[in-house]
């Protein structure tokens, strides 16, 4: 298409009009506040994230040590229950050693205690508890209160209580005293306290069994 200028003038050229200063300024300061923005976010993002890593490392590493410490705990649990159960044992054992040592040590002091009086022996012995039943045969009475003395300075008896003494027909030529007594026996302090008695100096301290039929 062909086009004709009617006027006979030539048209006018635009002209370019001229960007103020301060709106190119203003710009300016625009982009780069925006890009200070993006880079201050991506230190911040970055820094953030290697924080991040460094506590989920932490936490894994938290995580590995806590299962170990569950199987260390275990395994002192499983101990602490073998050392009960060993405990246990050694207890019994201990306790079962104590007692037969006990008892030979208590045997063993009764019949030192016999053998220092005369005209006297024992037809039992019944252990109960801490009280020792004593059952026996004497050629006179002086002979049972004499064994109740010795028992008493033994340090190993307390609480000795004659319970029956009485003339029997045990033997048909002499006269002969049944007793029956208990005996507490004493604590291991005062056992320990109380020295032994020493046997008795002369067998006439105990009169001798008298024929049947005396008065």
């Amino acid at each position: 298409m062909i086009r004709i200028n009617l006027l006979g003038q030539a048209r006018p050229k635009a002209t370019k009009q001229a960007v103020p200063l301060e709106a190119t300024l203003q710009i300016l300061l625009g982009f780069a506040a925006v890009a200070i923005a993006a880079i201050v976010l991506s230190v911040t993002y970055f820094s953030q994230k290697r924080e991040l890593d460094a506590t989920n490392s932490r936490i894994l590493a938290l995580k590995a040590e806590k299962t170990s410490l569950q199987q260390v705990k275990q395994e002192v649990e499983q101990f602490e229950a073998q050392k009960k159960a060993l405990q246990t044992r050694i207890d019994v054992i201990e306790e079962l050693q104590k007692n037969r040592s006990g008892a030979q040590e208590l045997l063993q002091m009764v019949a030192n205690t016999v053998v220092r009086v005369d005209q006297l022996w024992l037809t039992s012995l019944e252990r109960k508890g801490d009280t020792l039943q004593i059952a026996g045969e004497a050629g006179s009475v002086n002979a049972v209160a004499n064994f109740i003395t010795q028992l008493k300075r033994s340090g190993y008896f307390d609480k000795i209580e004659i319970q029956e003494a009485k003339e029997d027909d045990v033997a048909k030529s002499v006269t002969t005293y049944g007793f029956t007594m208990s005996a507490a026996i004493a604590p291991a302090t005062s056992q320990s306290a109380q020295p032994q008695a020493k046997p008795a100096a002369s067998a006439a301290a105990s009169p001798q069994p008298a024929p049947k039929g005396r008065s």
